[in-house]
């Protein structure tokens, strides 16, 4: 089959696009096979064709965690789900055995895996996933939308939901948008009712934000975000700041968060040291959430959500997976407004 593959970790030139990748084959009665139409790229591509820590690939090793298409083949315990469906990929692989799993925490299992980085991943024409981890979505979805929704909207749906807690008329930050997980975690929190101030070092970004509903935007590169943010509440602060770049706004997302506030992180782009002064942490009482991921129930949530038409993934641009390297080239320099996807059928 035809798949974008990596041999060994480097920059972009160790990506390959290959058409010799042998197939995958259904092997366990809860697998499902889906041929894949299109499959989104993420951030952490970029990071698995770099290396990873403690993360060990198998030449050719394909790359991609998010993914839609069809059934192709199903084992024999399939029940949800039968060849011909139209269906997403939760890219995030679970043992369902574990006490997380058990207890409905899918996505802190002990065994936890990511298609693309522990897994074989979707950029290519056919990929093997347990059956919990597709869902069926409506028949005149296009596929570009379909393989840009999953990963990052529930990302952003655990983080701003069940880990945040936003609330209506809560005051939001969110730092760097444009990217998908931003861009998801903004229309979450204007679904619940919130205030959203969105940052960028783009005006085209920040205009383009702004259509999707920010009520407030500020240029990072041009004023320090925290003390803005202080003088535009009045000295308050916000209720929750959403900051998945790190080391470089750390600081800035700390002085903008008042009292009781919530900073919940699901990354960091720019570094993963951080300092904080445990003195203003327990004074204002803060909340620090990590997430990553999400549960079957927030899966099930987002499914909901995008086959209503009250949640949409924002599409960059598409690439046929021959040009996967090119799709991965504008990730990098972060020139994107959305998700780039690969087509693949």
């Amino acid at each position: 089959m035809r798949a974008l593959t990596i041999s060994a970790h480097g920059g972009l030139e160790r990506v390959e696009f290959r058409d010799d990748v042998e197939t995958p084959a259904v092997v366990r009665p809860t697998d499902v096979r889906v041929r894949l139409h299109a499959a989104a790229l993420n951030r952490l591509d970029l990071w698995t064709i770099g290396g990873l820590p403690g993360i060990t690939i198998k030449p050719p090793w394909i790359l991609g965690a998010d993914g839609a298409g069809v059934i192709d083949a199903v084992g024999d315990a399939v029940k949800s789900v039968r060849p011909g469906d139209r269906v997403f990929i939760n890219g995030g692989i679970s043992d369902r055995t574990c006490e997380y799993c058990l207890a409905g925490e899918q996505s802190l299992c002990v065994r936890f895996g990511i298609l693309g980085e522990h897994l074989p991943g979707t950029f290519a024409e056919y990929i093997v996933v347990p059956e919990p981890n597709v869902r069926t979505i409506p028949g005149d979805t296009p596929w570009d939308m379909a393989a840009a929704y999953p990963l990052v909207t529930l990302t952003a749906w655990r983080a701003m939901i069940t880990r945040a807690r936003v609330r209506a008329g809560d005051r939001v930050l969110i730092w760097g948008v444009g990217g998908g997980v931003s861009l998801a975690a903004l229309m979450i929190c204007k679904l619940l009712g919130a205030h959203v101030t969105v940052t960028s070092s783009s005006d085209e970004k920040l205009a383009r934000a702004r259509e999707l509903g920010a009520d407030d935007t500020l240029r990072h590169d041009q004023v320090e975000v925290g003390k803005e943010m202080r003088a535009r509440t009045g000295k308050r602060g916000v209720d929750v700041v959403f900051d998945s770049v790190g080391e470089k706004t750390w600081a800035q997302s700390l002085i903008a968060l008042g009292k009781l506030g919530r900073l919940v992180t699901c990354g960091g782009t720019s570094g993963p040291s951080l300092s904080t002064d445990v003195r203003r942490l327990f004074w204002n009482q803060w909340t620090i959430l990590g997430s990553t991921m999400g549960n079957d129930a927030e899966f099930d949530a987002i499914t909901a959500a995008f086959s209503s038409g009250r949640l949409k993934a924002v599409v960059d641009k598409v690439y046929p997976l021959e040009q996967g390297r090119d799709a991965l080239e504008r990730l990098e320099h972060g020139a994107q407004f959305g998700k780039i996807v690969l087509s693949i059928a």
